[in-house]
């Protein structure tokens, strides 16, 4: 393939929900600054671990993205996803609707997905049985629901793709990215990744 054939990407807006700030302007500040997003782990009980430091997301509400009924059927991966993708969508100033929905897609890349969800309904079930475990467990937990959620939230309704690769799922969705990446797509796919 040769340069000649591959198409230009544009971004054309931002959204961040990170260690160093839940906006673009915070994590832009946050980087520019030399702010430092790691900090003593807090979302479990690390005291029996070597590590006991982490870069968490700190002071995210999902009920600014979302209702409190849907953040509670979703994993915080899936909600970090929606709310930097609204984000997004708005620093654009782009808006979705009928006419151009089926031309917006959303790639998005993860680590693993809902692991805290697993985690928890496996402690569910080995103390309160199976009848107590979620229905919503499955669609909390995988891994896709990041992509599907925000396409949800956002109306878009064209191509709808999640890359798992760990640490590499920032750059298998964004540009330049794989080859696969620069063929042509949707004008309105949206890339993304989000880790726990």
């Amino acid at each position: 393939m040769t340069t000649m054939n591959l198409k230009r990407v544009v971004v054309t807006g931002l959204g961040a929900i990170t260690p160093l700030g839940n906006t673009k302007a915070e994590y832009w500040d946050g980087l520019i600054n030399g702010r430092n997003g790691i900090g003593p782990i807090t979302r479990f009980d690390a005291s029996k671990h070597d590590c006991r430091i982490a870069g968490e997301v700190k002071g995210f509400d999902p009920c600014d993205y979302i209702s409190r009924k849907e953040a509670k059927r979703m994993d915080r991966f899936a909600q970090f996803a929606v709310a930097a993708s609204q984000q997004a969508v708005s620093d654009a100033g782009f808006v979705i609707n009928d006419l151009n929905a089926e031309q917006v897609g959303v790639i998005i890349g993860t680590g693993i997905g809902g692991l805290k969800v697993l985690e928890d309904q496996q402690e569910i079930y080995l103390t309160r049985g199976p009848d107590r475990c979620s229905p919503f467990m499955i669609p909390m937990m995988i891994a896709n629901m990041a992509a599907g959620l925000t396409a949800i939230h956002t109306g878009a309704k064209g191509p709808n793709s999640c890359s798992v690769t760990a640490c590499a799922a920032g750059r298998e969705t964004n540009p330049p990215g794989v080859p696969q990446r620069r063929h042509p797509r949707p004008p309105g796919s949206r890339p993304g990744s989000t880790l726990k």
